[in-house]
């Protein structure tokens, strides 16, 4: 089998403040670097429908649903919060980027293909159940595995996420339900600065100081994440994979490079495989230098498609 490659124009079409790093570009780098390297033919490639106001619904209120529409401009920019703003090609963009995952679980599911990369703008690991946040407006990632219970009958699935930042949203939509395991690691005392649970079987989280290195990050993994996900056995894994970590990154202060990367895919992988059928789901979080994130994606989907050998 493949890996499907989730993504759409209207991605492109998010605009925010004028040199704002949330950016089109983020997007553009990433499927050239693919072409580049020879990978992008053999993906399977979709475009992502719209995300339905039923499948947001399990993971965020109506009132915030109903208030990013309401919100979205015709012209100009409304502004969400200092560093997030709403243009005229947000709300369209946001719709594909939660549609995407619910596609990619969908593909996984029925076995058309072996695991799914989705390389969608707006993020959305920040947005909480009732806010909007942080680059982010819909939470794509816990509307796919939302998705993946509601529709498919999963009883255990696991989110990982490597961006830079605690993804805030992700953890407090599911921290009630038993059937989720959310696994981070992140920078600690950088934003979004929300408490993070310290003690869970299911919430697990890994703070990384300021100038951390890969083989830092490699520890944490070995020694946090990957008990825990084996003891919980998920029945597939998403990830929030942001790649802000990556020491060319200027939005934080971790020291990883593309084998980092590459290695935690290995990781993730071998549970996936071990528990899970190989089923996967990688959702496009962070990632704002752009040369450091296309390498860095390239070395993620080489891994997912099983090429190469161990980092």
């Amino acid at each position: 089998m493949t890996t499907a490659y989730i993504t759409h124009e209207a991605c492109l079409h998010h605009e925010m403040d004028p040199g704002h790093p949330e950016e089109p570009g983020r997007v553009r780098v990433i499927q050239d670097q693919l072409i580049a390297a020879g990978l992008f033919d053999y993906l399977s490639q979709h475009e992502a429908p719209e995300v339905t106001v039923e499948q947001l619904d399990r993971v965020h209120t109506r009132l915030h649903i109903e208030e990013i529409f309401a919100m979205a401009p015709s012209s100009g920019l409304v502004r969400i919060d200092p560093d997030t703003s709403m243009g005229p090609g947000t709300l369209p963009a946001a719709l594909r980027s939660a549609g995407a995952g619910v596609l990619a679980t969908d593909l996984v599911m029925a076995q058309e293909v072996e695991n799914a990369f989705c390389n969608v703008r707006p993020p959305g690991h920040h947005a909480e159940r009732d806010k909007a946040m942080g680059f982010c407006f819909f939470n794509n990632v816990a509307v796919a595995a939302a998705h993946a219970m509601e529709v498919h009958g999963l009883k255990r699935v696991a989110i990982v996420d490597f961006d830079v930042h605690f993804g805030n949203g992700t953890e407090a939509i599911f921290a009630d339900d038993e059937r989720v395991m959310v696994c981070s690691t992140f920078e600690d005392n950088l934003y979004p600065f929300s408490p993070f649970a310290t003690a869970s079987n299911r919430l697990i989280n890994a703070p990384l100081y300021a100038g951390s290195k890969g083989y830092e990050f490699r520890e944490a993994i070995s020694e946090i994440w990957l008990p825990s996900l084996r003891k919980f056995k998920p029945q597939m894994i998403f990830i929030s994979a942001g790649f802000d970590a990556h020491l060319e990154d200027d939005m934080a202060h971790l020291m990883l490079n593309q084998r980092d990367y590459a290695w935690v895919t290995e990781q993730i992988q071998e549970v996936a495989d071990k528990y899970a059928k190989g089923r996967i789901v990688s959702m496009l979080e962070g990632g704002y230098a752009l040369g450091a994130l296309a390498r860095s994606v390239m070395e993620h989907v080489r891994v997912l498609m099983r090429l190469g050998g161990k980092v």
